[in-house]
């Protein structure tokens, strides 16, 4: 099967400016890896060392939190599911040796839901293994699902070996882009559990020895709070990775990821992350090309019952460039794999919106299939072959 890259008509146009293209607006960062995106438009704002392989520390628990979702959306992971603390698993996570800690008890039983909050919120390595235990019966059974689906949503330069990200010998490694993909497709595909688990601010579990009193920790997400529209995702420190952090903030319908890593210090990474993604809401803008769900062109279909395929925005798309700018020189294409082999659902990711400016490398957007097509009935298969042979297709 070749690849075909169409010209939709509805799809394709060139703005030009008045004036001659503006460079991309200069930005610099101590971190050793960092990466933004804008998904509205698929634009790379800002790329340093984007496919090195790193350490993750505890960004890898986005990839965790990932497989949790996935199997709550199909129905396969009650959010009330009570999980056991095997009393191995409490007295291996547990001490100032073991890092960030829910402080669950050994023994005691604790609900998915609840895990998934000590998680996100705090950053919990018990946490982690309890829930990963609870899903898959071995640690490493749920590192192998986490592989699977890490390779399901995209991630192609990566591997997990643990649940937590603690460091394993160099088993376990990620890149910047790697990171982005995972944060995209966790707010894309699981909007909802998204804006309920990464946001909270805070999270109570555990009881202090003695006192017994509530142990209340606060999000280590450096921007949430401090940077408008920010609401996820995931911090990460060990001596050996440095401090990092992956986040997500949404501003006036444009929604950026940014990934730091291999910073000194807490401070610095509270400094760096805010930099980053304000730069990329001031310095950069967005053009809107198509709302949701509106026509982008259509798709030739294989043996299907339709000939084509309207192809639909899934979402909100734009094109970015540099602030300041009235308008600026792009150019849009439609690329798939193609014809489409039937049966196709709607909203099935079957092609790309391939934007090109002389500001950013090529912006790539998902388009979805607006309808459903069946496969071609009996009948229908032997007209679509009489056609194809007399040159009607």
């Amino acid at each position: 099967m070749t690849r075909k890259i169409l010209l939709a008509a509805t799809a394709v146009s060139v703005l030009i400016a008045g004036t001659a293209f503006a460079a991309a607006p200069p930005f610099d960062t101590p971190a050793k890896v960092a990466y933004l995106i804008d998904l509205s438009s698929g634009a790379t704002l800002y790329a340093k060392n984007p496919d090195a392989h790193m350490p993750p520390a505890s960004m890898a628990k986005m990839m965790t939190t990932e497989v949790a979702f996935e199997l709550i959306d199909k129905g396969q992971l009650p959010m009330n599911k009570m999980c056991t603390v095997r009393p191995e698993t409490w007295q291996k996570w547990h001490g100032p040796q073991a890092g960030s800690t829910m402080f669950l008890s050994p023994g005691e039983q604790v609900s998915v839901e609840n895990l998934i909050k000590g998680i996100v919120t705090l950053s919990g390595n018990d946490a982690s293994v309890v829930l990963a235990e609870c899903i898959a019966g071995t640690e490493q059974a749920f590192a192998n699902q986490m592989n699977e689906l890490a390779k399901k949503i995209g991630v192609t330069n990566s591997r997990f070996c643990n649940a937590n990200g603690w460091p394993d010998n160099g088993c376990t490694y990620v890149t910047a882009r790697d990171l982005a993909t995972v944060a995209r497709a966790t707010i894309e595909h699981h909007p909802k559990l998204y804006k309920e688990f990464y946001g909270l601010p805070s999270f109570t579990w555990g009881h202090t020895m003695g006192s017994n009193q509530d142990i209340t920790q606060q999000n280590r997400n450096p921007i949430l709070g401090h940077v408008p529209g920010a609401d996820g995702l995931k911090t990460g420190h060990t001596d050996e990775a440095g401090y990092g952090f992956t986040g997500s903030a949404e501003q006036n319908g444009r929604r950026l990821i940014e990934v730091l890593a291999g910073m000194d210090s807490w401070n610095q990474r509270v400094q760096e992350s805010t930099r980053l993604i304000e730069w990329g809401f001031n310095a950069w803008q967005a053009k809107p090309l198509f709302s949701a769900g509106q026509k982008v062109g259509t798709a030739k279909v294989q043996l299907g019952s339709s000939s084509e395929v309207p192809l639909v925005a899934p979402h909100n798309l734009a094109v970015t460039f540099p602030a300041g700018l009235s308008s600026s020189a792009y150019s849009m294409k439609i690329r798939y794999q193609g014809p489409v082999a039937a049966p196709i659902a709607k909203g099935q990711h079957i092609a790309d919106l391939v934007i090109s400016t002389k500001d950013t490398p090529p912006q790539v957007v998902p388009l979805v299939a607006g309808e459903e097509v069946s496969k071609a009935g009996f009948f229908g298969r032997i007209w679509l072959g009489f056609k194809s042979l007399f040159g009607m297709a």
